[in-house]
């Protein structure tokens, strides 16, 4: 019988800060969010560019790039019934600024962030894609974005898309798994994946409840259970409904890696009997964050399904800390020191190579 063997645990990486997994943020941090919402609402301009543009500049590759980051509008854009996190059911962070943010990931080593939001309503959709844009422009290669769109409505979205890529020059797009009891790879994606099919664009996934399944066990959020799940049944339905095969210029990311997809391997191989090309090698054309999910059982059970080129480093922010993120990575014990940098940077550089300048 052959064994599987996990590799050897990478050296300690300096820059990494021994965080203990989801502890909460140090008074410095929590001090430095309360000025900032004070006052810098809205980014000043020019200052943020000349502090962090130097030390930007000093390198010439991302140490880390994270994937899944969740920003929140400041209180003068969002306006008095809008959340800063919709899409989530499960404890509230603490509250976000660029400071907060960016003290965040140089503690964790973490050069890069691309942003993205939660939310499908069209007005919000552009406020926080304009609020990204602002802090691509303010804060030099520290943040990217991926666009908001404002789906189901098709004829809004495909404008998003390209007011998204072409005026603001986003890193790519954000869909959530489901909607309106659709999961992506369903006939209704059709315009909007066939036009970032062309424009051979990442689109950035993020889990939510649909309606079927919300608030299913009495006082476990949503976020626990149920996002992992609607993962899986994205994934399955784009590789069972043909549109991973029908659509190969664009790059899907999947988030918390891939949900119980990688558990339910043996199922899902066992069922995809008219799959070309078979299940693995067509859930291996996405990629898959590290969003919650570092420790060891994770991992290992995702690089059996996938290759390690696939996983991309991703945090959940702020929910979890880059330190915390990358610190769970090295204790598991999976990857070996090379991995572990593929996962940091080389991977992403893949999707977003004018980074890798």
């Amino acid at each position: 019988m052959m064994k599987l063997r996990i590799p050897a645990a990478a050296a300690r990486d300096e820059n990494r800060e021994p965080h203990s997994p989801f502890s909460v943020p140090s008074r410095r941090q929590f001090l430095t969010g309360i000025a900032a919402l004070g006052a810098a609402a809205l980014i000043p301009a020019g200052g943020p560019s000349a502090l962090m543009g130097a030390q930007t500049a000093a390198r010439k590759r991302p140490r880390r790039i994270d994937v899944h980051h969740h920003p929140s509008l400041p209180a003068a854009l969002a306006g008095p019934s809008t959340g800063a996190r919709t899409f989530s059911t499960g404890p509230t962070p603490a509250a976000w600024t660029p400071a907060t943010a960016l003290e965040m990931m140089d503690q964790g080593g973490c050069d890069l962030t691309v942003l993205s939001s939660g939310g499908n309503d069209g007005p919000l959709c552009r406020k926080y894609n304009d609020y990204m844009a602002k802090l691509v422009s303010d804060y030099p290669g520290r943040f990217g974005m991926f666009t908001s769109l404002p789906f189901p409505d098709i004829d809004a979205t495909l404008k998003e898309i390209e007011y998204g890529m072409d005026t603001l020059k986003a890193d790519g797009v954000r869909l959530g798994t489901s909607y309106n009891g659709k999961w992506l790879g369903d006939p209704v994606f059709a315009p909007v994946f066939e036009e970032l099919n062309r424009r051979k664009a990442v689109l950035y996934t993020h889990p939510g409840a649909p309606s079927c399944c919300a608030r299913l066990v009495e006082g476990i959020g949503d976020a626990t259970v149920e996002f992992g799940t609607d993962t899986t049944r994205a994934i399955v339905r784009m590789i069972f409904s043909g549109s991973s095969a029908r659509y190969p210029d664009m790059r899907v990311i999947f988030s918390h890696a891939g949900g119980t997809m990688p558990y339910l391997i043996v199922r899902l191989i066992k069922d995809s009997g008219a799959v070309p090309r078979g299940f693995p090698a067509e859930a291996s054309r996405f990629y898959y964050d590290t969003a919650q999910v570092g420790g060891a059982g994770a991992m290992f059970a995702l690089r059996q399904v996938v290759p390690v080129s696939q996983i991309v480093f991703g945090t959940d922010y702020p929910y979890i800390s880059v330190a915390q993120t990358a610190k769970l990575l090295k204790d598991s014990k999976v990857f070996t020191a090379q991995e572990l940098q593929q996962i940091d940077n080389g991977n992403a550089l893949q999707l977003f190579p004018k980074y890798a300048v």
